[in-house]
């Protein structure tokens, strides 16, 4: 297991296993977090050994609720013009969010990413949740976005949703702000969740899910990610155009066949229902 301040870190059969570690503050994101994050997400771009990622929250409150509101504030009294607590750098034509640290794909990882929600997610954890691949809850998990409530703009928070959500649901969550949150139910409803189990059932079922995925041929299954996400962001026609590249790069005989043997075998198993 790697160390880290703010993180805990293991690999596991090809299964990274990535845990906010933060459980006093419900896995709240600091600087400190930040940057692991992003060193996290870095790393496993050349690290073959790990084929898939589970993030999860530490403890069972939380999976994360968003930015540290208490180093905010303090940067924000020590910042009289309040400027860089608002992430803003000289001028309002550049931002730092706190996206290009703690986003997977931000950071140019395409490998899939299984989000184990044990428990509270809201404000900035729907970063991660907007570029996660699959999301699997627990039955008391919720989902809201604050910022309004508290006189600020659910920006950021609501593009990520709208890569998950239909355009009202996004609305609403955004707009009732912390008056109310959506349930594991009614996020799997919405299309937000791809699965509700107990609490008990949720590493090992996110353990089975990212470790289907890391034993399929990693070229095959990287590429169709990079697919899925590149159709979803520029659209039907662009993505018809560039999506036999895609197969080019992603494509080798020798998993072809490895994959026929897999499918014509005395081994195969049928697949699980849900």
């Amino acid at each position: 297991m790697s160390s880290y301040a703010t993180l805990l870190y293991e690999e596991v059969d090809g299964v990274a296993w990535v845990t906010l570690n933060r459980p006093d503050v419900h896995n709240a994101f600091d600087n400190a977090m930040q940057a692991e994050l992003r060193d996290v997400w870095r790393s496993l771009r050349l690290n073959d050994d790990v084929r898939c990622v589970v993030l999860t929250g530490a403890g069972d409150e939380a999976f994360c609720t968003g930015l540290d509101r208490a180093e905010a504030i303090d940067a924000y009294l020590a910042d009289p013009g309040g400027q860089r607590a608002l992430g803003r750098v000289s001028t309002p034509f550049m931002f730092n969010s706190p996206s290009a640290n703690i986003c997977p794909k931000q950071n140019d990882l395409w490998k899939p990413v299984v989000a184990a929600v044990n428990g509270m997610a809201c404000g900035g954890a729907l970063y991660m949740l907007g570029e996660a691949d699959i999301i699997i809850a627990a039955e008391h998990a919720t989902f809201f976005d604050p910022h309004v409530t508290y006189g600020m703009v659910s920006a950021f928070e609501s593009i990520h949703l709208l890569q998950k959500l239909p355009l009202g649901e996004t609305l609403r969550l955004a707009l009732l702000g912390a008056n109310e949150r959506i349930t594991a139910q009614r996020a799997h409803q919405v299309g937000l969740v791809s699965e509700v189990v107990p609490l008990a059932d949720l590493r090992e079922r996110a353990a089975w899910v990212a470790s289907t995925i890391a034993s399929a041929p990693a070229l095959a299954v990287q590429a169709t990610l990079r697919t899925v996400w590149m159709a979803h962001d520029e659209g039907r026609r662009a993505a018809f155009d560039r999506a036999p590249a895609y197969i080019y790069l992603g494509t080798t005989y020798d998993n072809i066949a490895a994959g026929q043997r897999q499918f014509t075998g005395p081994d195969r198993q049928d697949p699980n229902l849900r």
